[in-house]
Order: C-alpha cells, then sequence, then structure tokens
C-alpha cells in the first residue's frame, strides 16, 4: 500500500472520557478476560469480512449471542467473554443489520472495508507498514560495539530529557515490562536481547494470540517500526549501539498487523489490550492508529462498534492496573477544534475526503479514556512540525524528532530518533510514534521507583515530573508569516505539550 501510517496521538480530556464511557453504556470488569477460543473460519468467498460484536458480558447473554451469530450466517473467531466483545466472520451481507438486531448486542459492525484474504495468497507478500519515515540510515551492530554505548552521541533525544543522567541513577527494574503492541519486535537484535521478554509477547492479528516461538517477530525486515519503538523504551547499557531511555526494564511484543496488508484492524488490538493484562504487562505503548479509519465517528454503527470494542479491550486493561500510552498523529491536526479533514480512510480500500469532528469521531486508541496522548518535540523542546495536539487532548510531550527545523549539533547533524531495526542494525525514524515510546520509558522509570503504583498514579506521576516550556510567541516555523499551529494554554497546561515534556531525571531524583 502506498499510504503510509500518519501516527496521530490522540489524547482524551476528562469530559471526553466521560461521554465516551457514557454513551457506550459498559463497564467492564478486572476478572481475568481470557478469549474463548473458537475454530478459525476459512474466508471461502470474496465478500467475508470481520467483524466485532459487543454485549453484555454475561454467559447467557454471550451464548444467545453467539447463537444469533450463526443463525445471521455468521461463524465465532473468538470470544471475549469477560468483556463481551466477540469476532466474528460472515459473507453474507445483511450480518451486521441483522446481528445488532439480536438480544443482548449492544453494538457490532465490519471491523474492515476490504474482504478477509488468506494470508499468503498475494503476489506481492507482506506489506510494510511504517507508521513513520524510512529509516534515513542504518549502522550494523558489529559497526556499533565498543565502550560505552557507540552510537549514544547521536541520541540527542536522550540527552533532551535527562535519560543519559537517570541511567546512572536509577536505570529502571528488571520486574517493569511495557509491551510494544506494533508490528512486531525482533527480539534476536543484540541491543534488545537481553531485555526482551518472550513469556509476554505474541502475535494477536486476526484476534487470537499466538504465543508459540518467534510468533511476534515482524513478517519482514522492512517492518521495523516495532523494533524501533523497542529500543528507544529498553536497549541495555551493553557496549553495544545505543541506550533505552529505561535500559534496565523489560520490553514485550504483541504483534497486531495484519500480515497481507499490514494493517492495525481492531480486533487484533482488543486481543493485545487483554493479552498484555492477563501476562502481568505494566505499561503498553501504542504508536499506532486502529485500522481502518483514521478517526471513528460515533453516528456510524461499524465504526462506534470499533471503538466500543477496543475501549472495553483498554479499559479492562487500565482496570488490571496498566497505564496506555499512544502517539498523537503526525497530521499537524488540532484535536480539540471543531473540524480536521481525513483523506486517508478507509486506507484497507478506497480513502475519501471527509471533515469530522475530533469531539465525536475518533482516533483509537489515542482518543479512549485514561490513555496517555504523548505528542512530538524536537531538539529545540518546541512541537514537531507533524505533531498534532489539542487543548485537553495531549497529556504530555516527548522527543519525536523533527527533520525540516530542529537540527542538533550531533556527529550525523539528525533531527530524527536513533534506534535499533531488524537484523542487528540502526536506523532514524520520526514522528509521533517515536514520542510516545520516549514517555513509556519515562513511566517505565516511575514503575521501577515505585513499583506499587497503580496505573492511574503512574499516570499522575508522568504529568508531574514533566517540564512544560509553554506555547511558543510565535509558531511560525517556515518563516512564511503564517502560524503553522496555534497553541492554546498556559505554562502549566497548553494544547501543545499538555503537562510538559517528559523527563528522565526527574521521574528517578
Amino acid at each position: 500500500m502506498a499510504h503510509l501510517r500518519s501516527r496521530r496521538r490522540l489524547g482524551l480530556a476528562v469530559p471526553l472520557a466521560l461521554s465516551l464511557t457514557a454513551s457506550l453504556g459498559f463497564l467492564p470488569t478486572a476478572a481475568s478476560a481470557a478469549p474463548v477460543a473458537e475454530p478459525v473460519a476459512q474466508a471461502t468467498e470474496a465478500s467475508t469480512l470481520a467483524y466485532v460484536v459487543n454485549t453484555r458480558p454475561d454467559r447467557r447473554t454471550i451464548e444467545s449471542v453467539t447463537r444469533a451469530i450463526e443463525a445471521a450466517g455468521g461463524s465465532v473467531v473468538i470470544t471475549y467473554d469477560r468483556i463481551g466483545v466477540i469476532v466474528a466472520h460472515s459473507a453474507a451481507p445483511d450480518f451486521a443489520q441483522v446481528i445488532r438486531r439480536a438480544h443482548g448486542v449492544q453494538s457490532a459492525g465490519a471491523s474492515r472495508t476490504a474482504p478477509l484474504t488468506a494470508a499468503g495468497t498475494t503476489d506481492e507478500g507482506p506489506v510494510q507498514r511504517l507508521t513513520r519515515q524510512q529509516a534515513e540510515r542504518t549502522v550494523s551492530a558489529s559497526d556499533a560495539t565498543g565502550a560505552g554505548e557507540p552510537l549514544e552521541a547521536d541520541q540527542w533525544s536522550l540527552r533532551a530529557i535527562g535519560a543519559d543522567q537517570a541511567a546512572k541513577i536509577n536505570p529502571g527494574s528488571g520486574k517493569v515490562t511495557v509491551a510494544v503492541i506494533d508490528n512486531g519486535v525482533d527480539d534476536t537484535h543484540p541491543d534488545l536481547a537481553p531485555n526482551f521478554s518472550a513469556a509476554q509477547s505474541a502475535n494477536c492479528a486476526g484476534g487470537k494470540a499466538d504465543t508459540s516461538a518467534g510468533a511476534w517477530r515482524p513478517y519482514t525486515p522492512a517492518d521495523a517500526h516495532g523494533t524501533h519503538v523497542a529500543g528507544e523504551i529498553a536497549a541495555p547499557r551493553n557496549g553495544i549501539g545505543i541506550a533505552g531511555v529505561a535500559p534496565g526494564v523489560k520490553v514485550s511484543a504483541i504483534k497486531v498487523s495484519d500480515p497481507v496488508n499490514g494493517l492495525y484492524y481492531p480486533e487484533s488490538v482488543v486481543c493485545a489490550f487483554v493479552f498484555a493484562a492477563d501476562h502481568g504487562v505494566e505499561i503498553t505503548n501504542n504508536s499506532y492508529y486502529v485500522d481502518p479509519w483514521l478517526y471513528n465517528c460515533m453516528d456510524d454503527p461499524d465504526q462506534r462498534a470499533i471503538v466500543d470494542a477496543v475501549n472495553r479491550a483498554q479499559l479492562y486493561a487500565q482496570k488490571k492496573g496498566l497505564l496506555n500510552l499512544a502517539s498523537a498523529g503526525n497530521s499537524n491536526h488540532d484535536l480539540d477544534s471543531d473540524a480536521v479533514v481525513d483523506t486517508s480512510s478507509p486506507d484497507d480500500s478506497t480513502p475519501v475526503s471527509r471533515t469530522v469532528d475530533p469531539h465525536k469521531c475518533f482516533d483509537v486508541p489515542t482518543q479512549l479514556p485514561g490513555i496517555v496522548t504523548v505528542s512530538a518535540t524536537g531538539v529545540k523542546n518546541l512541537k514537531s512540525y507533524y505533531s498534532s495536539y489539542g487543548y485537553g487532548v495531549v497529556d504530555v510531550a516527548a522527543p519525536g524528532g523533527d527533520r525540516l527545523y530542529q537540527i542538533p549539533d550531533t556527529p550525523s547533524k539528525n533531527g530524527r530518533i536513533l534506534a535499533t531495526i531488524p537484523g542487528g542494525q540502526y536506523g532514524f525514524l520520526q514522528g509521533t510514534s517515536m514520542a510516545s515510546p520516549h514517555a513509556a520509558g519515562v513511566a517505565a522509570l516511575l514503575k521501577s521507583r515505585y513499583p506499587h503504583a497503580t496505573g492511574d498514579q503512574l499516570h499522575v506521576l508522568l504529568k508531574a515530573q514533566a517540564d512544560n516550556p509553554g506555547c511558543p510567541e510565535s509558531y511560525d516555523q517556515n518563516g512564511d508569516g503564517t502560524q503553522d499551529a496555534v497553541c492554546v494554554g498556559g505554562k502549566r497546561f497548553n494544547g501543545f505539550y499538555g503537562f510538559g515534556i517528559v523527563n528522565a531525571l526527574d521521574a528517578v531524583d
């Protein structure tokens, strides 16, 4: 696919959080959400779609809805009974309309606009899905060994948030795990292997967790995004390559990218949040948006069902004590405005241009209740030119890079973020996808310092330690006389940085 995932960070203000939970009408319990698996239905017809069907989370209702799914021409793939989410496949053209009328169904809709395709049937193979820019250059691990961390001089982002100094005080605890929900992590990378937790890793593509050895790895070396994110969080200080923000903590990989087109469909993300919650993960990083819609509008029954399903899963994780972080997005959208233009959706078929209200159409999981929304900054501590923003939406900011207007005085003079990529190499990427893992690394340091802190408490601590530069007097980065974005708010809280730019040194000291 030609479309590169524009990773926007959706942050949810308290009023929106309340309206979302109230409108969806459910309160998932914190009990085990262990899924009940069914035999995977094979897509035998070109018109077969995947659906999320959301019900009351009780056995009688779920059994009744399961029978209704079968009667409507569908087959159950998996049931997450504790949160009332059922993943189903059907080729019946009226399946969604019929199942929405079934007793106990609270919302239901197609999770994609293109029919299911069996993995491996395309001539082109898996599509590369870098949600940010391509790596500008690569360095092999064999060329990046020596005293200290040989490539750290190019890691301006560590110094920007005091992570280099924080590591001397507390590098993070090996009892803390950050799950990278993404397109896979190459755990064989020498700068990731020492801190990788295979027991907390899986492939959730399609909605069912596959924990077989290596299932969490990228489909191809070109799928570098998740490996890059993992290195930013927890690459160890081992004399090889780079260092992560929290070089002593663990990372795991929960792969959610489709094997055919690389998209991150709702059922896969539901699986990922539940898996993380049930496998002892403390923090999740979400540098993506749920396909196929950049914004999911609540007046559309399919998109409403997507919001409902993913929200149930991430709230379940929160109730289990997890802190979930997500990137704000790379569209330079004001997420507190009444109208933004989305030209990329649906990204699994034919996109159309539509104007949406971010207060009613949500970037998922970014704008879901309780998720920490992270905007991106460059070496000058200014909002990156591409980063989405919004008063009451962005919670914190973190380095994501800015290759155009914020160039660091480093050996490479590269404004992007250097980290691990598959095959034992290193590369530069930029985006809010890179900002979120920097914030996740600081959250992991806080969890290491305060091991009994809940996810909600970590959320408060993360905001409290942030340093806020306040709104800039001018944000005309290209000098054309026009403001490139408008920052609303003051020194304590504003639309560009939320409560401020995260600070690793403050987190440990």
